[in-house]
């Protein structure tokens, strides 16, 4: 009974890990405007402006989500993130992560 249960438990977390799971395709598409500031391949041209390479998913989405709901303020990101679906950060954080940071 009890590797029943276990195997239930690590069942239902692996699904809630990839449920979560963003399309890095999708975010490679969405990254164009971000570009402009963290480099077409998430590495930053000036050290103003963060490296988004190989930063970890959960990372990237929760500093998304933190601009978006006012909680990490800056003029620069709030306009950026307004319009981000949580898929669309998502989407972000899968690709982001998924590149070679420097």
């Amino acid at each position: 009974m009890k590797s029943v249960l276990l195997g239930l438990v690590v069942s239902v977390a692996l699904f809630a890990a990839t449920a979560n799971a963003g399309d890095a395709a999708a975010g490679k598409a969405k990254s164009v405007a971000c570009a402009a500031c963290h480099g077409s391949a998430g590495i930053s041209p000036t050290p103003i402006w963060p490296n988004l390479a190989g930063q970890k998913e959960q990372y990237i989405v929760a500093q998304l989500k933190a601009f978006k709901d006012g909680t990490r303020q800056n003029a620069q990101m709030a306009p950026m993130v307004a319009g981000l679906s949580d898929e669309d950060m998502a989407n972000l954080a899968a690709y982001y992560s998924s590149l070679a940071c420097q």
